[in-house]
């Protein structure tokens, strides 16, 4: 909800040729409470005047010389920044009020003025406005803590990945079937295996493997748990044999689906 006092403070344009028209509004305005009412004889003027003050309110008679209420929205639309024209019209004329709210203007004031129903439809439209740009600026402030909060994540894992890379041999990620999705650092030569290979979701060779060590690792990644210096080894074809301790932990999507496993991994054959 708006404060009534931030609606009676909005900023109100008159626009209309005839003076004694203008101090009637001027004079309901004033009985009514509002403290921020401006007016011009002038069409012309109405939308320099609009993009200095940007007023929540533009009551505008139709029928004027050199440029009538119609020229005037027209010229407005051009201009207007917020997609929210804040126009009511003043008109005698009943075939009038159809093409002006088709025209853009937001509704109208018929000639000779209703006092309680003229009130009643500038506090109504100055609520809708000044609601309109509440949502405006609630949505920008929305848009710079999405882009904030974007920005902070990026550095996080900027730095999470630095981290990584400095405390491990590599990083690596796999998807929800075990495939390698992402390796970084020198484990394909540390274990052997060609890119291609990684690129087409190929799992590690089994050959030389420990099979106690890999079923110990494929249970915890069936019961979803993280493990932590976990240690297997390989014996390689020329008898040697090679030491690792990877650590990893399951990543899950919105919805709690298992998205895969990411990680980091050392050689420790030469630490034994």
């Amino acid at each position: 909800m708006i404060d009534p006092a931030v609606i009676l403070h909005a900023r109100i344009l008159i626009v209309d040729d005839q003076t004694a028209n203008v101090a009637l509004l001027e004079q309901m305005l004033s009985a009514a409470g509002y403290d921020n009412v401006t007016s011009t004889l002038d069409p012309r003027e109405v939308c320099a005047l609009h993009r200095r003050n940007r007023y929540h309110l533009i009551l505008l008679d139709l029928q004027m010389p050199g440029m009538d209420g119609f020229q005037v929205i027209e010229a407005l639309r051009t201009n207007e920044q917020d997609g929210y024209l804040p126009v009511l019209v003043i008109t005698a004329q009943p075939g009038h009020k159809l093409r002006a709210l088709q025209a853009g203007a937001r509704d109208f004031i018929s000639k000779p003025f209703d006092l309680v129903e003229a009130k009643t439809r500038i506090r109504n439209m100055l609520e809708v406005q000044l609601l309109y740009q509440q949502l405006e600026r609630h949505g920008a402030e929305l848009e710079a803590i999405v882009r904030e909060r974007t920005a902070e994540l990026r550095e996080s894992e900027a730095r999470y990945r630095s981290l990584t890379e400095l405390a491990s041999d590599w990083y690596w990620e796999q998807d929800a079937n075990g495939a390698f999705t992402r390796v970084s650092g020198p484990v394909l030569e540390m274990l052997g295996l060609r890119v291609e290979a990684l690129a087409d979701g190929a799992d590690l060779p089994v050959t030389g493997w420990d099979e106690a060590e890999r079923a110990q690792l494929r249970a915890a990644i069936t019961e979803r748990r993280p493990f932590l210096d976990f240690v297997f080894s390989r014996v390689n074809p020329d008898g040697s044999e090679q030491r690792f301790q990877v650590s990893g932990e399951p990543m899950f999507g919105p919805a709690c689906q298992l998205l895969g496993y990411r990680g980091i991994g050392l050689e420790i054959t030469r630490r034994k």
